[in-house]
Protein backbone atom coordinates (compact mmCIF):
# COMPACT_ATOMS: atom_id res chain seq x y z
CA UNK A 1 0.00 0.00 0.00
CA UNK A 2 2.65 2.61 0.74
CA UNK A 3 4.62 1.63 -1.80
CA UNK A 4 1.73 2.12 -4.36
CA UNK A 5 0.79 5.39 -2.77
CA UNK A 6 4.45 6.97 -2.24
CA UNK A 7 6.04 5.60 -5.03
CA UNK A 8 3.78 4.75 -8.01
CA UNK A 9 1.71 7.72 -7.50
CA UNK A 10 3.44 10.75 -5.29
CA UNK A 11 7.06 9.84 -6.84
CA UNK A 12 6.56 12.11 -9.83
CA UNK A 13 5.78 15.28 -7.84
CA UNK A 14 8.87 14.73 -5.51
CA UNK A 15 11.76 12.57 -6.52
CA UNK A 16 13.48 11.76 -2.87
CA UNK A 17 10.27 9.44 -3.09
CA UNK A 18 11.89 7.47 -5.56
CA UNK A 19 13.77 5.65 -2.82
CA UNK A 20 10.89 3.38 -2.01
CA UNK A 21 11.55 1.74 -5.42
CA UNK A 22 14.86 -0.09 -4.15
CA UNK A 23 13.91 -3.22 -3.20
CA UNK A 24 16.09 -3.65 -0.23
CA UNK A 25 15.26 -0.21 1.39
CA UNK A 26 11.45 -1.57 1.33
CA UNK A 27 13.23 -5.45 2.75
CA UNK A 28 14.47 -3.56 5.40
CA UNK A 29 11.66 -1.65 6.12
CA UNK A 30 9.53 -4.26 5.99
CA UNK A 31 11.76 -6.28 8.82
CA UNK A 32 11.75 -3.63 10.97
CA UNK A 33 7.90 -3.05 10.88
CA UNK A 34 7.79 -6.68 11.95
CA UNK A 35 9.73 -5.96 14.37
CA UNK A 36 8.29 -3.13 15.72
CA UNK A 37 4.91 -4.69 15.35
CA UNK A 38 5.52 -8.04 17.38
CA UNK A 39 7.45 -5.97 20.05
CA UNK A 40 4.50 -3.73 20.13
CA UNK A 41 1.49 -6.13 20.17
CA UNK A 42 3.16 -8.80 22.08
CA UNK A 43 2.59 -8.14 25.99
CA UNK A 44 -1.04 -7.14 25.12
CA UNK A 45 -1.57 -10.37 23.63
CA UNK A 46 0.65 -12.45 26.08
CA UNK A 47 -2.48 -10.67 28.67
CA UNK A 48 -4.85 -11.44 26.19
CA UNK A 49 -4.28 -15.03 26.58
CA UNK A 50 -3.55 -14.91 30.05
CA UNK A 51 -7.03 -13.93 30.68
CA UNK A 52 -8.68 -16.55 28.06
CA UNK A 53 -6.99 -19.31 29.83
CA UNK A 54 -5.41 -19.94 26.60
CA UNK A 55 -2.58 -22.51 28.10
CA UNK A 56 -0.05 -24.91 26.69
CA UNK A 57 -0.70 -28.69 27.84
CA UNK A 58 2.25 -30.46 28.24
CA UNK A 59 2.88 -34.13 27.27
CA UNK A 60 2.77 -36.58 30.18
CA UNK A 61 5.81 -38.71 28.68
CA UNK A 62 7.95 -35.82 28.01
CA UNK A 63 10.50 -34.30 30.05
CA UNK A 64 10.04 -33.80 33.75
CA UNK A 65 11.73 -30.51 32.92
CA UNK A 66 8.55 -29.62 31.17
CA UNK A 67 6.00 -29.78 33.30
CA UNK A 68 6.80 -26.08 34.95
CA UNK A 69 6.05 -24.77 31.54
CA UNK A 70 1.98 -25.52 31.54
CA UNK A 71 0.11 -22.77 31.27
CA UNK A 72 2.21 -20.95 29.35
CA UNK A 73 0.15 -19.12 27.00
CA UNK A 74 0.12 -20.64 23.51
CA UNK A 75 -1.33 -19.50 19.99
CA UNK A 76 1.15 -16.53 20.07
CA UNK A 77 1.55 -17.40 16.12
CA UNK A 78 -1.39 -15.28 15.42
CA UNK A 79 0.85 -12.65 16.19
CA UNK A 80 3.65 -13.74 14.07
CA UNK A 81 1.45 -13.76 11.11
CA UNK A 82 -0.14 -10.41 12.07
CA UNK A 83 3.38 -8.43 12.37
CA UNK A 84 4.40 -10.81 8.77
CA UNK A 85 0.94 -9.99 6.77
CA UNK A 86 0.62 -5.88 7.79
CA UNK A 87 4.22 -5.12 6.80
CA UNK A 88 4.24 -7.18 3.69
CA UNK A 89 1.05 -5.40 2.67
CA UNK A 90 2.39 -2.11 3.39
CA UNK A 91 5.90 -2.42 1.90
CA UNK A 92 5.26 -5.25 -1.20
CA UNK A 93 3.80 -4.20 -4.64
CA UNK A 94 0.67 -6.14 -4.28
CA UNK A 95 0.30 -6.36 -8.29
CA UNK A 96 3.19 -9.22 -7.58
CA UNK A 97 0.96 -12.71 -7.77
CA UNK A 98 4.30 -14.52 -6.18
CA UNK A 99 3.57 -12.61 -2.82
CA UNK A 100 -0.40 -13.42 -2.82
CA UNK A 101 1.15 -16.38 -3.16
CA UNK A 102 3.09 -16.39 -0.25
CA UNK A 103 0.87 -14.63 1.95
CA UNK A 104 -2.04 -17.41 0.90
CA UNK A 105 0.62 -19.83 2.56
CA UNK A 106 1.25 -18.14 5.32
CA UNK A 107 -2.71 -17.76 6.40
CA UNK A 108 -3.85 -21.23 5.05
CA UNK A 109 -1.47 -23.08 7.05
CA UNK A 110 -2.06 -20.56 10.27
CA UNK A 111 -5.48 -21.44 10.11
CA UNK A 112 -5.12 -25.55 10.10
CA UNK A 113 -2.93 -25.09 13.00
CA UNK A 114 -5.43 -22.21 14.83
CA UNK A 115 -7.94 -25.19 14.17
CA UNK A 116 -5.33 -27.52 16.20
CA UNK A 117 -4.30 -25.55 19.19
CA UNK A 118 -8.16 -24.69 19.34
CA UNK A 119 -9.13 -28.99 19.34
CA UNK A 120 -6.18 -29.13 21.93
CA UNK A 121 -7.48 -26.01 23.96
CA UNK A 122 -11.41 -27.71 24.02
CA UNK A 123 -9.74 -31.32 24.94
CA UNK A 124 -7.50 -29.49 27.73
CA UNK A 125 -4.93 -32.12 26.71
CA UNK A 126 -2.30 -31.71 24.07
CA UNK A 127 -4.09 -33.47 21.01
CA UNK A 128 -5.49 -31.59 18.37
CA UNK A 129 -6.21 -32.79 14.85
CA UNK A 130 -5.30 -36.45 14.49
CA UNK A 131 -2.43 -36.72 11.62
CA UNK A 132 -4.23 -38.24 9.23
CA UNK A 133 -6.90 -35.06 9.29
CA UNK A 134 -3.82 -32.40 9.35
CA UNK A 135 -2.14 -34.07 6.21
CA UNK A 136 -5.14 -33.87 4.51
CA UNK A 137 -5.98 -30.12 4.87
CA UNK A 138 -1.90 -29.41 4.65
CA UNK A 139 -1.77 -31.18 1.08
CA UNK A 140 -4.98 -29.59 0.06
CA UNK A 141 -3.38 -26.31 0.73
CA UNK A 142 -0.36 -27.15 -0.83
CA UNK A 143 -2.21 -28.74 -3.83
CA UNK A 144 -4.10 -25.21 -4.99
CA UNK A 145 -0.43 -23.56 -4.65
CA UNK A 146 0.72 -26.05 -6.59
CA UNK A 147 -2.43 -25.57 -9.38
CA UNK A 148 -1.89 -21.81 -8.97
CA UNK A 149 1.78 -22.16 -10.35
CA UNK A 150 0.63 -24.32 -12.84
CA UNK A 151 -1.25 -21.41 -14.05
CA UNK A 152 1.51 -19.17 -13.71
CA UNK A 153 3.61 -21.73 -15.87
CA UNK A 154 0.73 -21.44 -18.65
CA UNK A 155 1.00 -17.84 -18.87
CA UNK A 156 5.14 -18.21 -19.04
CA UNK A 157 5.20 -16.52 -15.40
CA UNK A 158 6.99 -19.53 -13.67
CA UNK A 159 9.01 -22.68 -14.09
CA UNK A 160 8.47 -26.43 -13.59
CA UNK A 161 11.85 -26.92 -14.12
CA UNK A 162 13.90 -28.68 -11.14
CA UNK A 163 16.88 -26.71 -10.26
CA UNK A 164 19.47 -29.54 -9.11
CA UNK A 165 22.29 -28.15 -6.85
CA UNK A 166 26.02 -28.22 -7.84
CA UNK A 167 24.59 -28.57 -11.40
CA UNK A 168 24.52 -25.57 -13.82
CA UNK A 169 22.72 -27.34 -16.87
CA UNK A 170 20.60 -30.22 -15.51
CA UNK A 171 17.52 -29.07 -14.70
CA UNK A 172 14.70 -32.21 -15.30
CA UNK A 173 11.17 -30.84 -15.82
CA UNK A 174 8.73 -31.83 -13.72
CA UNK A 175 5.75 -32.26 -16.49
CA UNK A 176 4.81 -34.52 -18.77
CA UNK A 177 5.44 -32.09 -22.05
CA UNK A 178 3.90 -34.43 -24.27
CA UNK A 179 0.28 -33.88 -22.50
CA UNK A 180 0.53 -30.57 -22.11
CA UNK A 181 -0.85 -29.49 -25.39
CA UNK A 182 -3.83 -31.54 -24.66
CA UNK A 183 -6.26 -29.32 -22.16
CA UNK A 184 -8.31 -32.08 -21.21
CA UNK A 185 -4.85 -33.48 -19.87
CA UNK A 186 -3.17 -30.02 -18.59
CA UNK A 187 -3.53 -31.15 -14.85
CA UNK A 188 -2.32 -34.44 -15.37
CA UNK A 189 0.62 -33.62 -17.35
CA UNK A 190 1.71 -31.87 -14.40
CA UNK A 191 0.52 -34.17 -11.62
CA UNK A 192 4.43 -35.00 -10.61
CA UNK A 193 5.17 -31.50 -10.19
CA UNK A 194 1.90 -30.98 -7.85
CA UNK A 195 2.94 -33.82 -5.83
CA UNK A 196 6.55 -32.30 -5.71
CA UNK A 197 4.91 -29.07 -4.14
CA UNK A 198 2.84 -30.77 -2.17
CA UNK A 199 6.02 -32.53 -0.90
CA UNK A 200 8.01 -30.10 -0.01
CA UNK A 201 5.33 -27.62 1.75
CA UNK A 202 4.05 -30.14 3.66
CA UNK A 203 7.22 -31.51 4.70
CA UNK A 204 8.84 -28.12 5.50
CA UNK A 205 5.33 -26.75 7.84
CA UNK A 206 5.59 -30.50 9.69
CA UNK A 207 9.71 -29.87 10.22
CA UNK A 208 9.15 -26.36 11.42
CA UNK A 209 6.36 -27.88 13.89
CA UNK A 210 8.26 -31.23 15.01
CA UNK A 211 11.23 -28.43 16.30
CA UNK A 212 9.14 -26.67 17.97
CA UNK A 213 9.53 -27.72 21.60
CA UNK A 214 12.16 -25.45 23.20
CA UNK A 215 12.06 -22.39 24.28
CA UNK A 216 12.70 -20.08 21.44
CA UNK A 217 14.76 -22.95 19.11
CA UNK A 218 12.24 -22.88 16.56
CA UNK A 219 11.80 -19.11 16.18
CA UNK A 220 15.73 -19.07 16.05
CA UNK A 221 16.20 -21.49 13.31
CA UNK A 222 13.76 -19.81 11.53
CA UNK A 223 15.23 -16.42 11.66
CA UNK A 224 18.22 -18.37 10.53
CA UNK A 225 16.68 -19.98 7.30
CA UNK A 226 14.02 -17.01 7.08
CA UNK A 227 17.64 -14.57 6.47
CA UNK A 228 19.32 -17.15 4.16
CA UNK A 229 15.83 -17.18 1.90
CA UNK A 230 15.53 -13.85 2.01
CA UNK A 231 19.39 -13.93 0.73
CA UNK A 232 18.59 -16.63 -2.27
CA UNK A 233 15.10 -14.82 -3.12
CA UNK A 234 17.22 -10.93 -3.63
CA UNK A 235 19.96 -12.87 -5.73
CA UNK A 236 17.20 -14.93 -8.11
CA UNK A 237 15.88 -11.51 -8.98
CA UNK A 238 18.72 -9.84 -8.89
CA UNK A 239 20.12 -9.80 -12.98
CA UNK A 240 23.79 -9.14 -12.27
CA UNK A 241 24.32 -11.38 -9.52
CA UNK A 242 21.86 -13.48 -10.90
CA UNK A 243 24.23 -13.80 -14.31
CA UNK A 244 27.08 -13.95 -11.78
CA UNK A 245 26.15 -16.75 -9.85
CA UNK A 246 25.05 -18.52 -13.29
CA UNK A 247 21.29 -18.79 -12.06
CA UNK A 248 18.32 -18.50 -13.20
CA UNK A 249 16.61 -15.01 -13.39
CA UNK A 250 13.68 -14.64 -11.90
CA UNK A 251 12.91 -10.43 -11.88
CA UNK A 252 9.18 -11.00 -10.29
CA UNK A 253 9.89 -13.09 -7.21
CA UNK A 254 12.44 -10.41 -6.06
CA UNK A 255 9.45 -8.95 -4.44
CA UNK A 256 9.20 -11.78 -2.04
CA UNK A 257 12.70 -10.20 -0.46
CA UNK A 258 10.02 -8.08 1.31
CA UNK A 259 7.87 -11.08 2.28
CA UNK A 260 11.02 -12.61 3.48
CA UNK A 261 12.32 -9.56 5.67
CA UNK A 262 8.74 -9.34 7.06
CA UNK A 263 9.50 -12.95 8.30
CA UNK A 264 12.96 -12.42 10.02
CA UNK A 265 11.58 -9.11 11.64
CA UNK A 266 8.30 -10.72 12.90
CA UNK A 267 10.39 -13.68 14.19
CA UNK A 268 13.25 -11.66 16.07
CA UNK A 269 10.45 -9.77 17.54
CA UNK A 270 8.77 -13.32 18.71
CA UNK A 271 11.87 -14.46 20.14
CA UNK A 272 12.05 -11.21 22.49
CA UNK A 273 9.30 -13.09 24.57
CA UNK A 274 9.80 -16.47 23.61
CA UNK A 275 13.77 -16.43 24.91
CA UNK A 276 14.33 -19.11 27.32
CA UNK A 277 12.10 -19.03 29.94
CA UNK A 278 9.52 -18.58 27.84
CA UNK A 279 6.89 -15.93 28.00
CA UNK A 280 4.41 -17.57 25.06
CA UNK A 281 4.66 -20.46 22.77
CA UNK A 282 3.91 -19.95 19.25
CA UNK A 283 1.68 -23.18 19.20
CA UNK A 284 0.35 -25.01 15.93
CA UNK A 285 -0.83 -21.42 14.74
CA UNK A 286 2.92 -20.34 14.44
CA UNK A 287 4.73 -23.43 13.57
CA UNK A 288 2.66 -25.00 10.76
CA UNK A 289 2.60 -20.93 9.19
CA UNK A 290 6.34 -20.60 9.44
CA UNK A 291 7.05 -24.18 8.48
CA UNK A 292 4.44 -23.55 5.22
CA UNK A 293 5.74 -19.74 4.48
CA UNK A 294 9.44 -21.06 3.72
CA UNK A 295 8.59 -23.98 1.85
CA UNK A 296 6.72 -22.12 -0.54
CA UNK A 297 9.30 -19.45 -0.79
CA UNK A 298 11.44 -22.07 -1.68
CA UNK A 299 9.62 -23.21 -4.73
CA UNK A 300 8.48 -20.13 -5.76
CA UNK A 301 12.25 -18.88 -6.25
CA UNK A 302 12.51 -22.52 -7.14
CA UNK A 303 15.61 -23.43 -4.67
CA UNK A 304 13.25 -26.46 -3.58
CA UNK A 305 16.53 -28.77 -3.36
CA UNK A 306 18.27 -26.32 -1.33
CA UNK A 307 15.49 -26.27 1.30
CA UNK A 308 17.14 -29.06 3.33
CA UNK A 309 20.52 -27.24 3.97
CA UNK A 310 18.52 -23.87 4.46
CA UNK A 311 16.60 -25.71 7.20
CA UNK A 312 19.31 -28.25 8.16
CA UNK A 313 17.91 -28.64 12.28
CA UNK A 314 14.36 -28.99 10.93
CA UNK A 315 15.38 -31.77 8.46
CA UNK A 316 17.83 -33.49 11.40
CA UNK A 317 14.86 -33.07 13.63
CA UNK A 318 12.45 -34.67 11.67
CA UNK A 319 14.44 -37.18 10.43
CA UNK A 320 15.03 -38.31 13.96
CA UNK A 321 11.30 -38.54 14.49
CA UNK A 322 11.12 -41.07 11.02
CA UNK A 323 13.96 -43.27 12.15
CA UNK A 324 12.17 -43.39 15.94
CA UNK A 325 8.87 -44.29 14.65
CA UNK A 326 10.37 -46.65 11.84
CA UNK A 327 13.09 -48.46 14.45
CA UNK A 328 10.14 -49.01 16.67
CA UNK A 329 7.34 -50.47 14.37
CA UNK A 330 10.13 -52.90 12.81
CA UNK A 331 12.22 -53.63 15.44
CA UNK A 332 10.52 -52.61 18.71
CA UNK A 333 13.36 -50.83 19.81
CA UNK A 334 14.53 -46.88 20.06
CA UNK A 335 17.38 -45.41 18.41
CA UNK A 336 17.27 -42.22 20.53
CA UNK A 337 15.94 -42.05 23.88
CA UNK A 338 13.13 -39.71 22.98
CA UNK A 339 12.29 -38.39 19.82
CA UNK A 340 12.09 -35.47 18.21
CA UNK A 341 16.16 -34.92 18.68
CA UNK A 342 16.13 -32.03 21.23
CA UNK A 343 14.71 -34.36 23.66
CA UNK A 344 17.13 -37.02 23.66
CA UNK A 345 19.88 -34.27 24.32
CA UNK A 346 17.72 -33.16 27.20
CA UNK A 347 17.32 -37.16 28.68
CA UNK A 348 21.47 -37.02 28.22
CA UNK A 349 21.51 -34.42 31.04
CA UNK A 350 21.78 -31.06 28.60
CA UNK A 351 20.16 -27.93 29.84
CA UNK A 352 17.50 -26.43 27.40
CA UNK A 353 19.74 -23.17 26.95
CA UNK A 354 23.07 -25.46 25.86
CA UNK A 355 20.87 -27.20 23.35
CA UNK A 356 19.27 -24.69 22.08
CA UNK A 357 22.31 -22.77 21.30
CA UNK A 358 23.71 -25.22 19.92
CA UNK A 359 20.94 -26.04 17.44
CA UNK A 360 21.31 -22.35 15.94
CA UNK A 361 25.29 -22.68 15.69
CA UNK A 362 24.49 -25.90 13.47
CA UNK A 363 21.01 -24.19 11.86
CA UNK A 364 23.62 -21.36 10.91
CA UNK A 365 26.53 -23.76 9.68
CA UNK A 366 23.97 -25.14 7.57
CA UNK A 367 22.36 -22.09 5.91
CA UNK A 368 25.71 -20.73 5.02
CA UNK A 369 26.45 -23.86 3.58
CA UNK A 370 23.46 -23.41 1.18
CA UNK A 371 24.55 -20.08 0.04
CA UNK A 372 28.07 -21.60 -0.66
CA UNK A 373 26.60 -23.65 -2.77
CA UNK A 374 25.25 -20.71 -5.43
CA UNK A 375 28.97 -20.54 -6.29
CA UNK A 376 29.56 -24.28 -6.57
CA UNK A 377 28.32 -25.17 -9.74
Amino acid sequence: MLYWLLYQKLHTYYRPLRLFSYLTFRTAFAGLTALAIALALGPWLIRRLKAFEVGQYIREDGPKSHHSKAGTPTMGGLLINIAIIVPTLLWADLSNPFIWIAMLSLVSFGAIGFVDDFAKLRRQRNLGLTSRQKLLAQSLAAGIIAIILVGLNYRGRYSTRLVVPFFKRFQPNLAFNSLIPHHGLYLIAFLPFILFVILVIVGSSNAVNLTDGLDGLAIGCTIIAAGALTALTYISGHAVFAAYLEIEHMPQVGELTIFGGAIVGASIGFLWYNAHPAEIFMGDVGSLALGGALGTVAVLIKQELLLPFVGGIFVIEAVSVMLQVGSYKLRRKRIFKMAPLHHHFEHLGWSESKIITRFWIVAGVCALFALTTLKLR
